[in-house]
């Protein structure tokens, strides 16, 4: 059975962030739901659909930015009250927009995620979890890394409250009263939860988590050994997770899976008999989904899809079909119907060009008086810089609340731009100089008319660290422009991870000195992404990390007084020592620096590059032969003279300068990473072999694996 559904945009509110938007339960008088939803100017509006269009039943007054939106209500009863998070307090309506709670938390950091069952109230701050019970404080704790997300399995269904928390440290950290009782590892930093079905599947411990690289899985919570279902990998490179629910769109009596994505993209998943998830519906909207909902809201009998978008729209991808089918009289009536919207359309355009004309005039009468002060409009980004393992590249995602007129890219450190297939700005260079004014890229994308979103993608080069730096304009009167800064870390290309292969070749870096734990753990921070700004509990802390584009791996482990490096690659090595040196003499503390280098891990780091290296080179050489060959075509008329590899190429053309295209200075990387592990090798032994370097480069062009690995052992 395919799915054909339709959209249809109800209102635009303010921004809004991620799960501030729910619908209510049908009431007995009326087939369709409510919807409500929170935004970041404070304010809560809930709405419904008459004849087409969108009747407000309460609106409250604008406050501060509003950060989630759940229902509650007494357990087993339709959860009909509506809670909000908005600074560090929590504020109850009923469903006519009564406020009936005002409840003061006391966190010290504002409240980022909520969850609700019955009388139970479950918290998180970026890393506070806190449970309150009839608004008095029960449990608390202080997570290692930022949480963002909270969700409690139901409560009416098992024995105790077991509250899981998602982590940015790739963890779901299931508690039971103020302590962990385990940790389920996932495949990505998981940005939010959701019990299977609404009610935690047919166990009630079962619990969907998405990522921020756009995995979607299912796990059971059963201790002690919690057990992963299924996951669904991001083949397609779609966008982060932002919101998920459980409702039969389908019409087919099983509930199904509603996926809400960062990039615009929402999507239907169907189970089979096997209970494994399967698309069946996708659809792409402009800017990022913060919420997903299932029910009836628009037309009674018509179930839809609802979902808010980062700029505050409210839209509807109902089963209602466009074209009805009916009699005379019913297409008179649609045609009146049609008639009403379009004269109710063409009056709201009126007011809001008579508006326009009249704040315009305003402004330029206030801006011209003598007393007058500079007003610069404001304006919202939602940005997100992320690490890629797939491709080992950074994306930078710029989201505006209105059109962006152009974003200009700036770095102090050399970095690649890589294209992006649905990124359709204009880009343009600056020459640069980099000795005079630091500037290794400028670079300019001028945007179509309504782009509110632009993904970026770079390469850094690991040992070159600083600052990238975006200065987006939208297009407003008068003008004016955001920056935002990215720091590029000396070892930019190592992710997170919870293990490390322990029968590799390591070498040890260890700093010993007079240094706290608050200060070696700041330069940790300072060297590698993905590690938590505060230090965490404890005296002694272990992190693992991998590098994304050569799979080399990096052990930190670190205390009070002392900190021990492992990696089973010299460079990385090299760049922790170079680079913690520098960062203790800032402090003016003395560092006592010890290593141990394994001439084995030399050859195995070459074994890492050499498979990336080989397909690098047969690529570069096929494109190459890529214009003759098609001369050879056209001057023979046909490819049958030709011998099959070669005929591959021509077949394969487009994809190849494709994939060459997408990849630039791809081989140079790779050769840039063997000329450093030939120097930081003989750097250790306190010999500079940089003269070397040009013959390194002459073996590189003409490449054989076991001539390299002859070269590095006779320098």
């Amino acid at each position: 059975m395919d799915l054909h559904l339709h959209r249809a945009d109800y209102v635009q509110v303010g921004v809004t962030s991620q799960k501030t938007m729910k619908l209510l339960p049908a009431t007995r008088g009326s087939a369709t739901q409510k919807v409500v939803i929170g935004d970041h100017e404070g304010v809560v509006l809930c709405f419904g659909m008459k004849k087409g269009e969108a009747v407000a039943v309460f609106k409250t007054l604008p406050g501060q930015k509003i950060a989630r939106l759940e229902l509650g209500g007494i357990l087993n009863t339709p959860q009909e009250k509506i809670f909000v998070a908005a600074g560090s307090e929590i504020r109850g309506f009923t469903k006519r927009g009564k406020q009936f709670l005002s409840f003061e938390t006391n966190l010290t950091e504002s409240i980022k995620a909520m969850h609700i069952s019955g009388s139970d109230l479950f918290l998180s701050a970026s890393y506070i979890y806190s449970h309150y019970c009839d608004c008095k404080d029960q449990h608390y704790y202080l997570s290692g890394d930022k949480i963002n997300d909270v969700i409690c399995l139901p409560v009416e269904r098992l024995p105790h409250l077991t509250p899981v928390l998602a982590c940015q440290d790739r963890l779901l950290r299931v508690l039971q009263g103020s302590d962990v009782v385990f940790e389920i590892e996932v495949s990505g930093p998981p940005t939010v939860l959701a019990l299977h079905n609404g009610n935690g599947g047919d166990s009630g411990e079962d619990v969907l988590f998405g990522t921020s690289d756009g995995k979607l899985g299912l796990v059971q919570i059963t201790a002690p050994t919690p057990a992963h279902k299924w996951e669904i990998q991001n083949e397609k490179k779609r966008g982060g997770i932002l919101c998920v629910d459980s409702f039969d769109i389908m019409g087919d009596g099983v509930k199904d899976l509603l996926v809400g994505r960062d990039d615009g993209m929402v999507e239907v998943y169907s189970f089979n008999n096997a209970n494994e998830p399967a698309l069946r519906f996708d659809q792409a909207l402009s800017e990022s989904v913060t919420s997903i909902q299932g029910g009836c809201v628009g037309k009674d009998g018509y179930d839809e899809i609802v979902v808010s978008t980062y700029s505050g729209w409210v839209t509807g991808l109902t089963t209602e079909p466009v074209h009805k089918e009916g009699g005379p009289g019913e297409e008179l009536r649609l045609n009146q119907e049609t008639q009403h919207k379009l004269s109710c359309l063409r009056s709201e355009l009126e007011q809001l060009q008579l508006k326009v004309t009249q704040e315009r005039e305003r402004y330029q009468q206030s801006s011209q008086s003598s007393q007058a002060k500079s007003v610069v409009p404001s304006f919202s980004i939602n940005d997100k810089f992320t690490l890629n393992k797939d491709d080992a590249s950074y994306s930078l995602i710029l989201e505006v609340q209105t059109a962006i007129d152009n974003v200009l890219v700036q770095s102090d450190v050399p970095i690649d731009l890589l294209d992006v297939d649905k990124n359709s700005a204009v880009v343009s260079f600056s020459s640069c100089d980099a000795e005079s004014s630091d500037n290794f890229l400028l670079a300019t994308y001028r945007c179509q008319a309504n782009t509110t979103r632009l993904e970026l993608k770079i390469r850094s080069i690991e040992g070159q660290y600083g600052t990238l730096q975006a200065y987006v304009t939208p297009r407003i009167q008068p003008r004016t422009c955001q920056v935002r800064q990215y720091l590029i870390k000396p070892l930019s290309l190592h992710q997170r991870s919870h293990c490390i292969d322990r029968d590799r070749p390591m070498n040890t870096l260890t700093l010993t000195g007079q240094f706290s734990f608050a200060e070696v753990h700041s330069w940790v921070v300072f060297c590698l992404p993905e590690v938590p700004e505060k230090p965490p509990a404890g005296e002694c802390v272990t992190f693992y990390f991998q590098n994304t584009f050569l799979d080399t791996q990096l052990e930190s482990t670190y205390r009070k007084g002392e900190g021990v490096f492992k990696s089973d690659n010299i460079s990385t090595i090299s760049i922790l020592k170079d680079v913690l040196s520098k960062e203790a003499t800032k402090k003016k503390i003395n560092l006592n620096i010890s290593y141990e280098i394994n001439e084995m891990s030399v050859k195995h780091t070459l074994g890492l590059i050499h498979p990336k290296l080989e397909y690098q080179l047969l690529l570069a050489k096929k494109v190459q032969l890529i214009d003759a060959l098609k001369e050879l075509q056209v001057h023979e008329g046909n490819t049958d003279f030709l011998i099959p590899e070669y005929r591959c190429i021509l077949e394969e053309a487009e994809r190849l300068q494709e994939e060459y295209k997408r990849q630039p200075a791809h081989l140079e990387r790779l050769y840039g990473m063997i000329t450093d592990l030939f120097i930081d090798k003989f750097k250790f032994k306190g010999t500079n072999v940089k003269t070397k370097v040009p013959l390194l480069l002459e073996i590189l062009d003409s490449y054989d694996q076991n001539t390299l690995i002859a070269f590095f052992d006779a320098a």
